[in-house]
């Protein structure tokens, strides 16, 4: 049976996650200061980003919860103990840089728009709901997408069968009936193929290295890929 629908992550596969939370962090840094840990911004960043991979990876694991993660992010970063409401304070500086350096890749909106109306869309992330319900609200293709899966309100998250599972339930198909398009080729593409999903690897850096995946380096060759393309379905074919 053909591909009916797309499953989407968001961060850094349609939104620029890692350009707004660098760029609103600097931005944020300029105004409150460099914290004596390091000897650069471009050192507090890294190390930024450091922290928040391995604050989501506890979330991922429900180990902690998604206002938890901000505030344990804050602290490892600025190495001290701090109140929550410190922590939020804090963050919140970050917060104001970060949402106004919001964009989607500029490769998203025409592949969109190629895609309709064959194909269904929704999407799965690891965030929370309200979260991304604004994010793409206010970068203004909410409406693209008639079902949006959670991990903080579902309670399980990418790469468990089961998040994968409860997004192809809201949009009553069958798993193999839908394809998977993320950026981390673990917890998005893998996860995807073990649920049953096509899953396909978006590897916008170029990093390579997993020939048992379905690879795209950009969106615009996703339409031809799922349209039938003759390497569909080969590992690591495209880029």
């Amino acid at each position: 049976m053909p591909i009916r629908a797309v499953l989407w992550d968001i961060d850094d596969t349609i939104f620029d996650y890692a350009g707004a939370d660098r760029t609103g962090m600097r931005q944020h840094l300029e105004l409150a200061g460099l914290p004596e840990a390091y000897a650069s911004v471009d050192e507090a960043l890294d190390a930024w980003k450091a922290i928040t991979v391995r604050h989501w990876a506890r979330v991922a694991a429900g180990e902690t919860d998604f206002l938890g993660q901000r505030r344990d992010r804050v602290r490892e970063f600025l190495s001290r103990a701090m109140t929550d409401a410190e922590a939020d304070d804090w963050f919140a500086g970050h917060v104001t840089h970060y949402e106004a350096a919001w964009a989607l890749f500029p490769d998203v909106l025409p592949v969109l728009d190629r895609l309709v109306p064959a194909y269904r869309h929704a999407i799965l992330s690891n965030s929370s709901t309200d979260h991304q319900h604004r994010k793409l609200t206010t970068l203004g293709v909410r409406d693209r997408f008639e079902a949006m899966v959670c991990a903080v309100e579902l309670g399980i998250s990418k790469p468990e069968a089961g998040a994968f599972h409860a997004a192809c339930e809201a949009l009553a198909l069958e798993p193999h009936e839908v394809a998977y398009v993320g950026d981390e080729p673990d917890i998005d593409a893998s996860g995807a193929v073990a649920a049953g999903l096509t899953g396909i690897w978006l590897d916008r850096r170029g990093r390579g290295g997993r020939s048992d995946l379905v690879r795209i380096t950009g969106l615009d060759q996703l339409p031809g890929l799922l349209a039938g393309d003759t390497r569909f379905g080969a590992p690591d074919t495209f880029g």
